[in-house]
C-alpha cells in the first residue's frame, strides 16, 4: 500500500512536535495544531503547514494523530462541532495517555459520529521516535490499522496491533507504566534511605544497576509462573520476603523516612502469609490483589 502524503498532528507538547517532526522527515505533508499558540514554530521552518483551529487542521488530511496530556484535554476540541463534523469519515489515532475504559469510550463515540478510530500508546521516550527504537502499541479495527500502517511506520521504531478492543493499548499502557512508576518510587526511597545511612546515590548507582539486571529474566519467569498457577516460592517464599520487607521499613523509618509503599506491600505479603500461602512465591500477590 502506498504511504499516504499527508498527516494531521493535533497537540503540540514535546512528544507530539516529535511525532510531527518525523513525520516531516519521513516526507509527509504534514499540517499541526497546537491549543496554545507558538509552539509550531520550529515545526513550520520544517515545512509543516500551521493550521489556524482544529477544523481547518483536520480537514487537511484523512489522518489524524492525537497527542496530548489525556482524553480529558483531546475532548475539548476534538467533540466540539466543526471538528467532529470534519472528521466524518477520517481517521483518529489517539496516541493520548488515559485509562482502558475511556479508550472504549472515546471508540463509541468516535462510532456514533461516523469517524475512524484507532487507540494507541507511545511506549519509549521521545528521543526514539523516529528512530528504530520507538516502541508502539495499537488497538481497534485490524483493517483499519492496516490501512494507516504505512503512515504510521513514518513514526520509526515497532508497532504491534493488540486486536480489535479499543481499550487493550491503553490496558497494556497502564499496567507497563505501572511497573515503571513502582519501580521509580522503589530507587527513589532507596536513595533516601541510603543517603540517610552516608551512602551517596553516585555510590549506590552502580549495585542498583545490578539489581535492576535481575529483573528482565524474573519477569520471564513469573509471568509463566503466574500463567500456570503455580505461584513457586521455591528459593525465596513469602516467609522470607516479608521478613526482608520489614528489615527495610524498620531501618527507613527509624530514620524518619516514609515507608507507606512498602509497608502496603509487606501488608499484602503478610496477609497472603495470613491466608496459608507462606510458601509460595511473591506471585502469589497476583492472584490476591484480584480477589474481591
Amino acid at each position: 500500500m502506498p504511504k499516504p502524503s499527508s498527516v494531521t498532528v493535533l497537540g503540540l507538547g514535546p512528544m507530539g512536535r516529535a511525532l510531527a517532526g518525523a513525520f516531516l522527515d519521513a516526507g509527509l505533508r504534514t499540517t499541526v495544531w497546537n491549543r496554545t499558540p507558538g509552539r509550531d514554530l520550529d515545526l513550520k521552518e520544517r515545512g509543516a503547514i500551521s493550521a489556524a483551529s482544529a477544523a481547518d487542521a483536520v480537514a487537511a488530511s484523512p489522518l489524524t494523530v492525537v497527542c496530548v496530556v489525556n482524553y480529558d484535554a483531546a475532548d475539548t476540541f476534538l467533540r466540539t462541532e466543526p471538528v467532529t463534523d470534519a472528521l466524518k469519515g477520517r481517521t483518529v489515532v489517539n496516541f493520548s495517555s488515559d485509562s482502558p475504559d475511556r479508550a472504549r469510550r472515546a471508540a463509541d463515540w468516535a462510532a456514533e459520529h461516523g469517524i475512524r478510530y484507532l487507540d494507541g500508546a507511545i511506549m519509549t521516550p521521545i528521543t526514539t521516535i523516529g528512530t528504530p527504537h520507538a516502541v508502539f502499541l495499537h488497538s481497534g479495527p485490524e483493517d483499519l490499522y492496516a490501512e494507516h500502517r504505512p503512515a504510521l511506520d513514518a513514526l520509526g521504531g515497532t508497532h504491534t496491533h493488540l486486536g480489535a478492543d479499543s481499550g487493550r493499548a491503553a490496558a497494556y499502557d497502564i499496567a507497563l507504566l505501572d511497573i515503571f512508576w513502582t519501580a521509580t518510587a522503589g530507587y527513589v526511597h532507596a536513595l533516601a534511605l541510603a543517603r540517610a545511612e552516608g551512602i551517596t546515590a553516585r555510590e549506590l548507582a552502580p549495585f542498583a544497576q545490578g539489581i535492576g539486571a535481575i529483573l528482565p529474566p524474573l519477569f520471564a519467569e513469573w509471568a509463566d509462573d503466574i500463567d500456570e498457577g503455580t505461584y513457586s516460592g521455591e528459593g525465596n517464599p513469602l516467609t522470607s520476603s516479608v521478613s526482608s520487607m520489614a528489615h527495610i521499613v524498620h531501618t527507613a523509618e527509624a530514620h524518619g523516612i516514609d515507608s507507606a509503599v512498602l509497608r502496603a506491600a509487606e501488608g499484602q505479603a503478610r496477609r497472603a502469609v495470613g491466608l496459608g500461602h507462606g510458601t509460595d512465591g511473591i506471585t502469589r500477590l497476583t492472584e490476591l490483589l484480584g480477589r474481591r
